[in-house]
């Protein structure tokens, strides 16, 4: 599943976002600390400045499913401005701390600068693209084909050697909350992978020596 990132060379991007955020009431929070919860009323956005946010849907059995993670200058809670329910869970996977922005201000700020409100409405779309990209995906691709294509979308570019570590690091967990699958499922694909020299795990992190198979 992709992560929706902001692009952080976009210029006009990061000085509405900084703006807006020195408009809003900072707060810190916790390591697992839940900052929204899905169904309950709200309006208030979320501009993260120091660590890392994620999204995700999750079940009464337990069962998770991660929607994108979100770090320093990008944010969370807009798709409930509209004063309907959160669609989403939105907890702190890290250490964080974020500007806490009310529908009142963020409507200030874009009646005074109503081209932010393109910007919004862009990342909106974005998300509502990734959304049914994510759906298809469960729908139409097997497990294995849809960590393929999440590796490949985490890794980073090549070294001389060929080799694409990923950007972060990520437990088996957390790339199952990304697929939509148990832990268990994971282990044993990255297990198969790594003992068919395709990857390896180096100072916890996960490197993809060669191009990985279409199908296992």
């Amino acid at each position: 599943m992709p992560h929706d990132n902001a692009n952080p060379s976009d210029p006009v991007s990061t000085a509405h976002i900084e703006a807006l955020a020195a408009m809003g009431v900072p707060r810190r929070y916790r390591r697992g600390t839940l900052l929204i919860q899905e169904g309950e009323t709200g309006d208030t956005l979320y501009i993260v400045l120091q660590g890392r946010l994620r999204a995700f849907l999750g079940d009464d059995n337990g069962k998770e499913l991660t929607l994108g993670t979100y770090g320093p200058l990008e944010y969370v809670g807009e798709m409930s401005l509209d004063g309907g329910p959160r669609s989403a869970n939105v907890e702190a996977t890290e250490a964080s701390t974020c500007s806490v922005v009310s529908r009142a201000t963020l409507l200030a700020y874009i009646a005074a600068h109503p081209e932010f409100a393109l910007e919004l409405m862009g990342r909106l779309i974005r998300r509502a693209r990734l959304a049914t990209e994510s759906a298809r995906s469960i729908a139409l691709i097997d497990v294995y084909g849809r960590l393929v294509r999440l590796l490949n979308q985490l890794a980073g570019e090549a070294d001389g050697q060929g080799v694409r570590a990923l950007r972060e690091r990520m437990t088996h967990q957390e790339l199952s909350q990304h697929l939509a699958c148990s832990r268990e499922m994971v282990s044993r694909l990255l297990k198969d992978l790594e003992t068919g020299g395709y990857i390896a795990v180096r100072e916890r992190r996960l490197h993809l020596l060669k191009p990985l198979p279409a199908r296992w």
